[in-house]
């Protein structure tokens, strides 16, 4: 006898198919290529014909583009191609630890949050005060407090994005948590652990993907903007935060040093948003009815 398809499947079925025609589309081909290219430079930066990206050389100060120096030397001599190529390390370190910390926290908070209804008063007006707190001043703070370094300034840009997460999280905690099935597992007796992860946890997965790629490109933006403030990564390290930085006080004589890292900034910012929006419209089944 031949078995009838249950909704789930039919709904798993529909999101695959949207999926995969939103996937299809040129600017999603076009976002993933560009992000497919920075994480091929950040991985293989040392054989993309670069050189040491601190190397100084004062004979060499402001020179233009040529055969030996793609995009030209800053002002103290060091090959700006190569600091853009070794840059996009520091900025994909930063979106992805970023994204993957506050996503982790903002999950065990806001399932709490949403569980419990008298820890959800506490925990909610914390995260109210967080986020009255802007989070470029917030992570300027931090990184002040604690000196500038790669793991400062990911802790200081992952504060300001655990309270939108918790958000998040709470609210669909909040829907589901009143559905039959769940209302009859804790009437049964489940755990309270049992039913955040059997029930409660996997309805927040879809949201928090699409979530994850905002914080992505939103950390890898806020490391450029604190680097750019001198609030960031160390000077002697290289990402395009730095390079623009560095660069500013030249521009009108070599715009480039300004303008290469900051395009190359612009188009993994905008690829990665660009996703978000694709992975939005495929696992929301509101929008996928639409496609």
């Amino acid at each position: 006898m031949a078995s009838v398809p249950s909704i789930s499947d039919a709904s798993g079925a529909s999101q695959q198919s949207a999926l995969s025609q939103v996937l299809r589309s040129p600017p999603v081909a076009i976002a993933l290529a560009v992000l497919a290219a920075s994480v091929i430079m950040a991985v293989f930066a040392p054989w993309l014909n670069t050189i040491d990206p601190v190397q100084i050389d004062p004979t060499q100060r402001l020179k233009p583009p040529s055969a030996e120096h793609w995009l030209g030397t800053d002002a103290y001599g060091r090959d700006v191609y190569s600091r853009v190529i070794y840059g996009s390390r520091v900025s994909l370190v930063v979106g992805v630890s970023v994204a993957v910390f506050s996503i982790a926290a903002g999950l065990v908070i806001g399932v709490i949050a949403g569980y419990f209804r008298w820890a959800d008063a506490i925990i909610m007006r914390v995260m109210d005060g967080l986020m009255a707190i802007p989070g470029v001043l917030l992570a300027i703070a931090l990184v002040s407090l604690s000196g500038a370094s790669l793991t400062t300034v990911i802790v200081a840009i992952t504060i300001p994005e655990i309270p939108r997460v918790v958000r998040l999280v709470r609210g669909v905690v909040l829907s589901v948590r009143n559905e039959p099935y769940v209302e009859a597992a804790i009437s049964l007796g489940t755990s309270p652990l049992a039913v955040m992860i059997r029930h409660l946890v996997p309805n927040t997965v879809a949201p928090l993907i699409v979530q994850g790629t905002y914080i992505f490109a939103s950390a890898i933006l806020t490391e450029a903007i604190l680097s750019f403030l001198g609030a960031g990564v160390p000077p002697e390290i290289s990402s395009w935060g730095n390079i623009m930085a560095e660069g500013r006080s030249f521009f009108q004589l070599i715009p480039g040093l300004v303008l290469y890292p900051g395009a190359v900034l612009s188009l993994l910012v905008l690829s990665v948003n660009v996703l978000g929006d694709a992975l939005r419209d495929s696992l929301d089944p509101r929008m996928s009815r639409r496609l």
